[in-house]
């Protein structure tokens, strides 16, 4: 907790929640795009104790106080975020049926542990990676919001921008700690291109089966607006990757949204009494919550 304290990295307990009447449609007329998010949702309980694994081993190395505690802030913001991941998860499929993602889980079980096996500087050059790929997807779902988002649930969606948010606010963790041990350029490059395929992969993967089972992969206008999304989504993140696979890359130079800053300065640490900064969805504008309020004060369309 001492080493925490150097650092400016929060880890903000928010109790997101997730009843039976959340769907796994969650965006209004858009199935294709609310399965996408829920896709790359099914990857984070694998990945993220993942992520946090890897940062745990390599901490024992690092000797810079604030490279550690930013580590350590990093360790824990992770935690809360695939715990809440598993949540939405488990809601998705006993909502929706889902059961043929079992054999999707399986596969990530199998992927990292078998990249677990791989050396400190492998794993560390993923992590970063896949946290270069996080500022896309940032850039993408919050700065396209009200696109995006417009009368979706908002209870999910104060979820995925939440995660948004603190992917930006822990985005230059990974980097530093795989530079101050290792700092190999081209293990680094390759890790943007490993992190990020890892991830898409399966996410991919997760998408297409739900889209499956819900009937709509048979037709062709539901896999023209997967396909459309999807090229939606490259165009945002892949930008980020290419400049991350630069020798000079430092995430620094990536500049943050001014949505994600004032949800960082208006939410600086826990929010009190189990609320939850929830984003108006209706809104046209869909700011940043001035206040925060309960899980079972919002329902879906409201």
């Amino acid at each position: 907790m001492a080493s925490e304290s150097l650092s400016r990295i929060v880890t903000r307990r928010i109790p997101f929640d997730f009843p039976q009447d959340v769907k796994p449609h969650w965006i209004p007329d858009k199935p294709e795009l609310a399965h996408l998010w829920n896709g790359a949702s099914m990857t984070m309980p694998y990945l993220e104790p993942f992520l946090i694994r890897t940062m745990r081993e390599a901490l024992k190395q690092v000797q810079d106080p604030v490279v550690h505690a930013d580590g350590e802030a990093f360790i824990s913001q992770e935690g809360q975020h695939y715990r809440v991941h598993r949540r939405f998860n488990d809601q998705l499929i006993a909502s929706g049926g889902y059961t043929e993602l079992a054999a999707v889980e399986a596969q990530m079980e199998v992927f990292y542990a078998k990249l677990s096996t791989r050396s400190l500087g492998c794993r560390l050059a993923f992590s970063a990676g896949f946290e270069s790929m996080t500022m896309g997807m940032t850039r993408w779902l919050i700065g396209e919001r009200c696109k995006l988002f417009k009368d979706a649930d908002p209870r999910v969606v104060s979820f995925v921008l939440w995660h948004m948010v603190e992917e930006t606010e822990h985005k230059t963790v990974a980097f530093d700690v795989y530079q101050t041990l290792y700092g190999n350029y081209w293990q680094r490059m390759f890790g943007v291109l490993h992190g990020s395929y890892g991830v898409l992969n399966f996410g991919v993967r997760a998408c297409v089966l739900m889209l499956k089972k819900d009937g709509l992969w048979k037709g062709w206008r539901s896999r023209w607006k997967f396909f459309a999304q999807g090229v939606t989504a490259v165009r945002h993140i892949g930008p980020y990757l290419l400049r991350a696979m630069l020798p000079w890359h430092d995430p620094r130079a990536e500049r943050d949204l001014e949505w994600v800053r004032e949800w960082l300065a208006r939410f600086p640490a826990d929010v009190a009494d189990g609320s939850i900064p929830m984003v108006d969805t209706r809104d046209p504008l869909m700011p940043v919550p001035s206040m925060t309020v309960k899980s079972n004060e919002v329902s879906y369309g409201t």
